[in-house]
């Protein structure tokens, strides 16, 4: 009989079939161009050497096979420094931009040292690709895998998340810094981190100089398969490798997933004025959308558009996409400006895009979780109609009326009903859950939570750009005074504010999304466009965590609540009606004198009766039911409690209005509700009640 033997933990390790491998005597290199008539190995023994201690033709008849050129170099071993370079027609008309004296780097590079150096002779020197070796000890680390629908994603920035003094760790702004953190992210109760790019960007600017407007977000990509190594702890080229997979091993020894926003809508390379760094020394009518054979399409809004459905990109992109879940185990991404993803070689927007189906479809991603950004700079916008039931989207449409309704505005009713209930109007109809929905009030684009009531206007002037950049379609208030104040009364309604909104992101049906440093009021200081700001406007300040810990308190608890209870992460839809057997609909909407719904009116009282259905896994096997009271008006109301409420304990869970710790009870053991049903609910507040029992019948 044949005994089943188990695997020698060695974990799995993808290898894609172009860039630098090593062999068992050397190194192999390999690299598509198409138009090439030359191409050039050059190897470098230091980081800062200006000029290659050796420079290696291919050789056309034995080194090209098709459009592929590779080369065996006998005797190398990792951390070897190397640069391509091609020969080819400079023909801008017909979509060539060949230049032989240009430094390359592989698209394909495992890992990059150095900067751009600066040139004395006109040649751009980018930093130098490292042959990496991608062995590491994972010790048994295999992705998490989540549900989708019991996750709560935690959007931070490597660098910002720990390079502040106040964060007092031993390697600040860096992925060993991130693991430093890890008990705090714990204790917040949060299952995935969605990290802001970490695929290699520029550090300084082409020509070696100090940007004078640093990239800090990272939306500038270099090389997409190569984490970014500005973030390293330690200096040695290639040591970032090592680095990040010990953060992601660490991550997932705390329950917490590791999703990637990547940026495969652009490159750092510009347009027709912009340098010739990868892409256009080796294939550049491949890679991009051209208009007329040679200007560059630009609906990412940064100078080109990568050309995502032609299949030699779209190879690339699949290979990046397994390197990282394979080779570096993280667990899903989020896809930067994904709505480029559906345009065809043209620049057209296509129905059931390929490359859109196929990394739904990919079985070598199947473990993981894919969101969309789904729009783009040139006007598309795909909320609720991006892909199949595999593709989540971050939903632009939740954050527009969460705002909306909390600001007070008009005709917002019937919008925060449905963002509330999963937004049905946008993902029923094509048969994707809830959880298709990532629900966001706001992002690392846009104003902080703390800002969001703080200030009516983007306050931009430290970018450089005359205030006019960044959007001013914020749907925020200042509430009587623009920036910080101590006035009591504005202070009291912005801090409800902060704990409406959040409360509203993180019980709603669907998978809620908080920014890092929105737990704690974490400031830009109006500044609604901070991607280059490397400084103290953009980290976090730890400091806030004791200062507003009050808020953190609160956050917690919601999530806390919100993983305890199915009721309010349903796998399916509210429906109105009676299900599993209860009398009762499984979602009631009334008004504040208990009576049932007028849509037209402005304040809002939700009476949510759910159980989950028993197929969703919680340890009693139904969740409790809610009633959810909301008033956005300036004025103090009262609510009724329905007749449907009647013969049921309800324990206050939340009251935005109370001052901490009567703001929230994590065990839901606040006060039971007045007998004569009557419940005050002060201006610009929420509460939230409880059932004491699982359900009612």
């Amino acid at each position: 009989m044949l005994m089943r033997q188990p695997c020698p933990d060695l974990q799995f390790t993808y290898q894609a079939p172009y860039g630098a491998h090593l062999t068992e005597k050397g190194v192999k290199f390999s690299v598509f161009s198409r138009s090439a008539t030359e191409m050039r190995l050059l190897l470098y023994n230091k980081v800062n050497d200006r000029e290659p201690a050796e420079i290696i033709d291919f050789d056309r008849d034995t080194d090209r096979w098709g459009d592929i050129w590779s080369l065996n170099v006998p005797g190398l071993e990792a951390g070897q420094l190397y640069h391509l370079q091609a020969s080819g027609p400079f023909d801008p008309a017909n979509g060539q931009r060949f230049d032989a004296s240009a430094r390359l780097i592989d698209p394909f590079a495992g890992a990059l040292a150095g900067t751009f150096q600066k040139s004395k002779d006109g040649v751009i020197r980018p930093p130098k690709c490292v042959v990496v070796d991608e062995r590491f000890d994972w010790e048994g680390d295999r992705h998490l895998r989540h549900e989708m629908s019991e996750t709560v994603i935690y959007e931070m920035h490597v660098r910002g998340f720990t390079r502040s003094r106040t964060a007092k760790v031993k390697c600040p702004g860096t992925y060993l810094g991130v693991i430093e953190k890890i008990p705090y992210l714990k204790s917040l109760g949060i299952t995935a981190v969605e990290l802001m790019p970490v695929h290699e960007f520029p550090i300084r600017d082409i020509w070696g100089n100090k940007l004078k407007r640093p990239n800090y977000w990272g939306y500038d990509p270099m090389a997409f398969f190569a984490p970014h190594r500005g973030y390293a702890h330690d200096g040695t080229p290639g040591a970032q490798v090592n680095e990040f997979k010990q953060m992601v091993k660490a991550l997932h020894e705390a329950g917490i997933e590791v999703i990637l926003d990547v940026v495969f809508n652009h490159t750092c390379e510009g347009n027709e004025n912009g340098p010739v760094l990868s892409f256009k020394g080796l294939e550049n009518q491949v890679y991009y959308i051209l208009s007329e054979g040679q200007h560059y399409c630009n609906y990412s809004g940064c100078g080109n558009t990568v050309n995502g459905n032609h299949p030699v990109v779209r190879e690339m992109i699949f290979h990046c996409l397994r390197h990282w879940v394979h080779n570096y185990h993280v667990d899903g991404f989020r896809f930067d400006l994904a709505s480029i993803l559906s345009r065809d070689r043209h620049g057209n927007l296509i129905p059931n895009p390929p490359m859109v189906e196929l990394i739904a479809e990919d079985p070598m991603l199947a473990d993981t979780k894919i969101i969309a950004e789904a729009w783009d700079a040139a006007g598309a916008y795909q909320v609720g109609s991006f892909g199949n039931h595999r593709w989540a989207e971050w939903n632009g449409r939740f954050r527009d009326d969460v705002r909306g309704f909390w600001r007070g505005d008009g005709g917002t009713l019937g919008a925060l009903a449905t963002r509330l209930a999963g937004s049905s109007d946008l993902y029923q109809h094509a048969g994707r859950p809830p959880f298709c929905s990532i629900n966001l009030v706001t992002s690392h684009d846009g104003f902080t939570m703390n800002d969001l009531v703080t200030y009516k206007d983007k306050h931009n002037d430290a970018n450089g750009e005359d205030n006019r950049d960044g959007d001013n379609h914020n749907i925020s208030d200042n509430y009587g005074i623009e920036g910080p104040t101590r006035r009591k009364g504005v202070v009291t309604i912005r801090a409800r504010q902060i704990r409406n909104m959040l409360t509203t992101l993180l019980l709603s049906q669907g998978v809620p999304m908080l920014v890092s440093g929105d737990e704690i009021r974490r400031t830009q200081k109006g500044n609604n466009n901070a991607y280059c700001q490397d400084n103290d406007v953009s980290w976090f300040d730890w400091r806030l965590v004791e200062r507003n810990d009050d808020l953190l308190r609160f956050v917690s608890g919601l999530i806390q609540f919100r993983r305890e209870q199915p009721t309010v992460r349903r796998r399916d839809f509210l429906t109105g009606h009676p299900v599993d057997g209860r009398s009762i609909p499984d979602v009631s909407w009334y008004n504040g004198k208990g009576n049932p719904l007028d849509w037209g009116q402005h304040e809002l009282a939700m009476m949510a009766y759910v159980s989950a259905p028993s197929r969703i896994a919680d340890p009693e096997g139904i969740g409790r039911d809610l009633i959810m009271m909301f008033n956005s008006t300036g004025d103090d109301r009262e609510f009724h409690l329905p007749e449907i409420s009647r013969g049921v304990q309800w324990n206050l869970f939340v009251d935005t209005a109370a001052e901490s710790p009567g703001d929230i009870f994590p065990n839901v053991d606040g006060p039971i509700a007045p007998t004569n049903r009557m419940i005050p609910m002060p201006c610009h507040s929420l509460k939230v009640y409880v059932s004491h029992t699982a359900q009612l019948s």
